[in-house]
């Protein structure tokens, strides 16, 4: 079908410390698991309600499965863009099985840290499939990049032809807004 979309966006917490598995080929899958959470006030009651949902993301991007061991832990913060794959696999009593995952795959992929490096604090640095953005402006986060430098922080690496907007993905979501979104719309 031409003009179909397959992109997932997230922006949420890791629930443990990424899982790497390598290929008897000489590639590697690192597995992350992603929790996403939502609060509101109940209408009724007026008692705040939360609900978390967990996405597995799976990265078989080689420049990104490298960062994501690297610098990735359990409660990092993290945005990420990928695609939904579901895939077909047999239980141990021959019964097929299905599992929806998001992959970063290929050059439409981009992991971004939202609270940097661990041990080094400031900004975090964006990553995508391995090529930095040709396009013009910067893009390039605040803070302190992965050696320390206090400088222009750690870089946005985009993935491939596609040039971000903003300056930086690295702050998009980091921390202008806070957790005190706090309305009563009902929706």
């Amino acid at each position: 079908m031409a003009g179909s979309v397959n992109k997932v966006i997230l922006v949420g917490n890791l629930g443990r410390d990424p899982e790497s598995r390598s290929f008897q080929n000489g590639g590697k899958v690192v597995e992350l698991r992603i929790a996403t959470s939502e609060s509101w006030k109940d209408r009724n009651s007026g008692e705040r309600k939360e609900k978390t949902e967990w996405h597995t993301v799976k990265v078989f991007n080689e420049g990104l499965a490298n960062v994501a061991e690297r610098y990735l832990r359990k409660g990092s913060k993290v945005y990420i863009e990928g695609a939904l794959t579901t895939r077909k696999w047999q239980d141990q009593q021959g019964n097929d099985r299905y599992s929806t995952e998001i992959t970063l795959q290929g050059f439409n992929s981009v992991l971004t840290m939202l609270d940097g490096a661990p041990g080094q604090g400031g900004g975090g640095g964006g990553y995508g499939g391995g090529q930095r953005d040709s396009g013009g402006g910067s893009d390039w986060g605040s803070g302190d990049d992965f050696a320390g430098n206090s400088s222009r922080g750690g870089g946005n690496f985009n993935s491939g032809a596609q040039k971000s907007s903003g300056a930086g993905r690295g702050n998009d979501f980091g921390g202008g807004y806070g957790d005190d979104l706090d309305d009563d719309v009902p929706f």
